[in-house]
């Protein structure tokens, strides 16, 4: 089958709620409100927003656990309502947080279980098994009950649950959730090397440096409507995010304290009796700040310089009415 990509679109999903307790009037809440995304094959695509902006309903629409209830959804061009059979077998889900394994049986059996669902052949199964237990760590216990595995042992698991088919789309919500570091970090490199290899990944997570590390491509989304998509640079670049430099300075003088107000820095007493200038600008401004203290006869003691974040971008946008467009 060609890999044309998931393509989302116009995608509702409505929930009926009670507006005042158990016997008040019924209501509707649109937790995803005419969504548009594209994950192609290849490529690491990100979802981001604050909580309750729509993510995981709209990951759970995708991985057919959810009908929508207007719009379509396409894997390679099967609709995941009226070829959801078909759709499950192109794709998986990791969810951090979720328990989507059996706590009554051991890691190798819920591999096995889960492996026969998707229709694994056996043969290739064994093999697929110990491979996918020695990438999480859970070689030594693959024979031991799950509910005696530890919350980052069970997350581990589930991780390789979600691999078993090999699929060609992974759908990840907040997958490294209660993660040991390590853990972590070499489930970023195994979900790399799969869209090098050309799984397509949807990824959503609060850890927004690694999005930053992972992603090419990021949706933001509020209130289950659209806001603004880009690389995590056009992002930052359009919601204006600037780096910010802290210098301290150990004996400020009226002639350090006109460089800051000509700079447009912020003064911040420091113990010890010096002073913190923070400045933030969108351009590499700490040489010439740096530089116009010294001048100014002033000396420096700490020069700090953070770099623009996703996160300043994601807070500016869900605080702005209006899309941005990238």
């Amino acid at each position: 089958m060609v890999m044309t990509g998931i393509q989302v679109r116009d995608l509702h999903k409505d929930f009926p709620v009670r507006a005042r307790g158990l016997f008040g009037p019924r209501t509707t809440k649109n937790a995803v409100d005419g969504l548009d995304l594209d994950i192609p094959a290849g490529r690491i695509t990100g979802l981001l927003g604050l909580n309750g902006a729509g993510k995981t309903t709209t990951i759970k629409i995708l991985a057919t656990l959810l009908r929508p209830t207007s719009g379509t959804v396409r894997v390679d061009g099967l609709d995941t309502v009226a070829d959801a059979r078909a759709v499950r077998r192109r794709i998986n889900l990791i969810a951090g947080g979720e328990r989507m394994v059996y706590t009554r049986m051991t890691g190798r059996e819920n591999l096995w279980y889960f492996g026969q669902l998707y229709d694994v052949p056996k043969r290739e199964l064994r093999d697929r098994i110990d491979h996918l237990l020695a990438l999480v760590g859970l070689t030594d216990a693959a024979d031991t009950m799950v509910e005696r595995y530890s919350r980052g042992m069970t997350q581990r698991l589930a991780i390789a649950r979600g691999l078993i088919n090999d699929p060609a789309y992974l759908l990840l919500d907040e997958p490294t959730l209660g993660l040991d570091a390590p853990i972590a970090r070499e489930l970023r490199r195994v979900v790399a090397r799969l869209a090098a290899e050309g799984t397509g990944v949807l990824l959503t997570s609060h850890y927004l440096a690694e999005v930053e590390e992972l992603c090419g491509h990021v949706y933001v989304i509020s209130d289950g409507r659209h806001l603004a998509a880009g690389s995590p640079a056009e992002l930052k670049a359009a919601t204006g995010s600037h780096g910010t430099v802290r210098v301290t300075v150990p004996n400020p003088s009226p002639a350090v304290a006109a460089v800051a107000a000509r700079f447009g820095a912020i003064r911040t007493p420091v113990p010890g009796g010096g002073e913190q200038l923070t400045l933030r600008h969108p351009d590499d401004i700490a040489g010439p700040l740096a530089a116009a203290i010294v001048e100014a006869g002033g000396s420096i003691t700490a020069l700090e310089i953070t770099e623009a974040s996703l996160e300043d971008a994601i807070l500016t946008l869900t605080d702005t009415p209006e899309a941005v467009p990238v």
